[in-house]
């Protein structure tokens, strides 16, 4: 079984490239129950979140039991890491054998979330950005962000980025790191300001109040929430959906999970059939994406299982002897 590091993941997977494992895993699909979702309350602090993510190929679908894979994340976020200079997020990722249930890599579960994470909001932004976008506002800057800001650079011609934080400190050292890089990125002070010039909006943040103010788009604008996981999450306000064209990585998911998605069902200001589709819908081309320059799309995110898998077996792919 092979052991692969962080560094190690780096080394094997690009944007670009991940973008169209993605693409293709979610043409073609997995079996991906949905995720175990369990608090656990802590005394001393927030409460920390464990997530349970298992997929596996599907080998009725692919017409053969030979070869394929069984992968599962186990994750655990700690809201209060933040303060002691640990990321939220932390993980491992188990890649088996298909056939025979043998571990064949344990995976640096943070990394592989970030890069798949990154490259589906990126994979979402072919299909919903405009072909011209160019300025990106990247809200949050927790370990995420510079994972956003490069994938959506690799699908759209991304001349300017802005990252903004409520912590500007935090911010600043994200775009320094991504200047280091060659990107033309800068910390933002006023959110309000950026969203209204934004083409891209992309938000990662865990906020129970909403950042991203839809009255403030512009025409054309795209959003990609990404941060918000639980239904008392939520990163946009009603005037973002209502003024938007809706999106999700998987409805099952975005509907029982996302509070983006599960507050504006619960009030009425979403309809079900509002969701235009998901990115297997997308993938196939059985939904279309933006249909006008002028349109406003929104895509929520709320992590599947099968990004993890086809993640896990890029790298695996890459690295085995």
């Amino acid at each position: 079984m092979l052991t692969i590091s962080a560094d190690a993941v780096d080394q094997a997977l690009s944007f670009p490239g991940l973008v169209e494992t993605l693409r293709a895993a979610f043409r073609e699909g997995a079996v991906q129950p949905v995720r175990h979702h369990h608090g656990i309350e802590r005394p001393d602090g927030a409460t920390s979140t464990l997530l349970l993510m298992p997929a596996w190929t599907d080998f009725h679908a692919a017409g053969t039991s030979a070869g394929g894979h069984i992968g599962v994340k186990i994750v655990t976020v700690s809201p209060d890491n933040n303060a002691i200079g640990k990321p939220a997020v932390m993980g491992l990722y188990l890649l088996l054998n298909g056939a025979t249930g043998e571990p064949e890599a344990l995976i640096d579960g943070q990394r592989l979330t970030q890069w798949r994470t990154a490259c589906a909001s990126a994979l979402a932004a072919s299909y919903l950005a405009r072909e011209d976008a160019s300025r990106l506002l990247v809200v949050g800057a927790g370990a995420l962000s510079p994972f956003l800001a490069k994938a959506h650079s690799a699908v759209r011609p991304i001349k300017t980025i802005r990252i903004w934080n409520r912590t500007p400190a935090n911010a600043e050292k994200v775009a320094a790191d991504l200047r280091e890089e060659g990107f033309n990125a800068e910390a933002a002070s006023d959110l309000d300001a950026e969203l209204a010039q934004a083409d891209i909006v992309s938000s990662a943040t865990i906020t129970t109040t909403p950042l991203v103010k839809g009255a403030l788009l512009k025409p054309g604008a795209h959003v990609d929430l990404v941060g918000g996981f639980t239904p008392t999450m939520r990163e946009s306000d009603d005037d973002a959906i209502t003024r938007a064209r809706i999106y999700v990585d998987t409805r099952a998911g975005a509907t029982k999970e996302a509070g983006d998605i599960v507050q504006p069902l619960a009030s009425g200001v979403l309809k079900s059939e509002a969701i235009v589709a998901d990115l297997h819908e997308l993938a196939r081309g059985e939904k279309q994406g933006r249909q006008s320059p002028g349109e406003i799309t929104l895509f929520k995110s709320v992590g599947a299982a099968l990004e993890d898998l086809a993640a896990g077996i890029a790298v695996y792919n890459a690295l085995k002897p």
